[in-house]
C-alpha cells in the first residue's frame, strides 16, 4: 500500500531481457538518490511510476537495485521499458503519515497527455484518461499519475475522437521540480490509477444483490 507521495527521485539505469521470446519480461537497475535504500530490505515493495515492484537484488555501495517485471506489467503500464527518471515510493508502513491518498500500485490504464504549460507559479497538466476510467473521476476526487497523488481541478467527458475522459490537474512548482513530471510534454503516456474509494462505490451501486419482490 503507498499514498501517492513521492520518497524520491530515481532513474532506470539498465534493462535486461529475461527471456528470448516477448512472452519474457525484464530485469530493471534502479539507481537512487543516496541513503534511499538504507531502511530497504530483499523483498520489500517499491511503486515505480505508481506500479508496484518487489526489489530483488540491493546494491547499497552503489545506491541502485533491481526488479523483474513481467510481459504482462508492462503491456498494463509506461514508462518501465525505457531508461530514464522515474518516480519512487516505498511501502506504507502502519505508523507512516497519509499525506496523499490511499494508493495500491495497481495501475488502471495509461492515459496521454493532451496539454502541459506553466501557468501563473504553477503547471496545468490535462490527461485523456480511457473511457472505462471515466466514472471514477470527479472534480476535487484523487488520482494517481505515474504514482503521484493529485487533485481533479476539472472533468470533460469527450465524444469525439479521440473519446475518453479528459482531467485537468494544477501541479505546483514542488511537484515539478521533485517528481519526474516535469520531464512530460504533449503526447507523452502516464500511468493512471483510480481513487480506491471510488472503485468500491462504483461496485457498490452497480453490482448490489437484487432482491426479488413476492
Amino acid at each position: 500500500m503507498f499514498t501517492g507521495i513521492i520518497t524520491g527521485l530515481g532513474r532506470i539505469v539498465a534493462i535486461h531481457s529475461l527471456g528470448s521470446s516477448s512472452d519474457h519480461g525484464k530485469r530493471l537497475t534502479i539507481e537512487t538518490p543516496a541513503g534511499y535504500l538504507d531502511d530497504v530490505g530483499l523483498g520489500d515493495s517499491i511503486a515505480l511510476n505508481g506500479a508496484c515492484m518487489t526489489a530483488t537484488t540491493l546494491d547499497l555501495a552503489n545506491n541502485r537495485f533491481s526488479i523483474d517485471i513481467s510481459a504482462e506489467s508492462l503491456a498494463k503500464t509506461t514508462g518501465l521499458a525505457e531508461t530514464g527518471p522515474i518516480n519512487l515510493e516505498k511501502a506504507l508502513r502502519a505508523h507512516d503519515r497519509l499525506g496523499g491518498h490511499i494508493v495500491s500500485g495497481h495501475v488502471d490504464g495509461i492515459g496521454r497527455v493532451t496539454h502541459f504549460a506553466e501557468v501563473g507559479e504553477s503547471w496545468e497538466l490535462r490527461i485523456l484518461a480511457p473511457r472505462e476510467l471515466g466514472k471514477y473521476l470527479a472534480y476535487k476526487g484523487s488520482i494517481t499519475v505515474n504514482g503521484v497523488s493529485l487533485t481533479v481541478n476539472r472533468v470533460a467527458d469527450l465524444a469525439a475522437p479521440p473519446a475518453g475522459t479528459e482531467i485537468s490537474i494544477n501541479l505546483i512548482p514542488h511537484t515539478v521540480q521533485n517528481t519526474a513530471l516535469g520531464q512530460l510534454s504533449t503526447g507523452s503516456n502516464v500511468n493512471l490509477e483510480i481513487d480506491l474509494i471510488a472503485r468500491y462505490v462504483e461496485r457498490m451501486l452497480n453490482d448490489a444483490p437484487k432482491t426479488n419482490t413476492p
